[in-house]
């Protein structure tokens, strides 16, 4: 995942975050990209989560940036699927950037993930589904409330069957089955994204690049048939004793 950036010499600041609820008070707090700003004022909350998915593509983002979405999002209130899902995305990249520190947040990702998956579980291919999985699997079992690194191994593969034309999927599969030790059946969905890497975004390329470097994987070890839909053969078998992330 992408590296985490520290807050440390903002403690203060932090706090305030938190108090603040206007979009001026939030965009004090340091530069924030004007995507995001159109974005709020268009009181979207999915188009404010896609705004800072672009940053974050582009290696662009700041920490104002993922505490400003973060103070948007968590303001809209609709039961729809979309937003949901804006929130549950949004929520897990301020997490992702202040690791421990924001480990009271896991359980609201599960939450809105879960609910935007039961509102429409086919919104944007599965999306939650696909958000939901990897958070079992990544996050400390202890922060969680429906699922474990098996279910979320699960959530993930039956994710690639419904919809084996999205390489993210194969991608957020690969890292699963590499997280748990389990690298063996990591390959053909490795291949599969290798043989299409520039249809990825530039941060999962360099994520199909780290787990790539992890398992030694070649691209000349890749068969043809792994550049295709993978059938359950091609996916390989996993072990049947999975770690449980603690």
């Amino acid at each position: 995942m992408p590296t985490r950036r520290c807050l440390d010499s903002w403690p203060l600041l932090l706090v305030a975050a938190f108090l603040c609820l206007s979009p001026g008070c939030a965009s004090r707090r340091g530069a924030v990209h004007p995507e995001l700003v159109v974005a709020a004022d268009n009181q979207d909350a999915l188009a404010v989560a896609d705004a800072l998915e672009a940053l974050i593509a582009a290696g662009q983002d700041t920490p104002a940036d993922r505490e400003y979405a973060y103070d948007i999002v968590r303001k809209h209130h609709e039961d729809t699927a979309a937003s949901m899902f804006a929130q549950a995305a949004v929520t897990g990249r301020l997490v992702q950037q202040k690791g421990l520190r924001a480990a009271d947040l896991v359980p609201e990702i599960e939450r809105c993930a879960r609910r935007s998956r039961e509102i429409d579980p086919d919104f944007r291919d599965g999306a939650a589904t696909r958000l939901l999985g990897t958070l079992y699997v990544m996050a400390p079992a202890v922060l969680l409330q429906h699922g474990d690194s098996e279910v979320g191994v699960d959530l993930l593969e039956g994710l690639v069957q419904a919809h084996p034309d999205v390489l993210e999927n194969h991608l957020r599969l690969a890292e699963a089955y590499i997280a748990l030790a389990d690298p063996v059946p990591a390959g053909p969905h490795l291949c599969r994204c290798l043989a299409d890497k520039s249809a990825l975004r530039r941060d999962d390329q360099l994520l199909l690049q780290q787990l790539i470097d992890s398992t030694g994987l070649s691209r000349e070890r890749c068969s043809p048939r792994d550049s295709g839909d993978l059938s359950p053969d091609a996916r390989g078998a996993r072990s049947t004793a999975r770690p449980v992330v603690p």
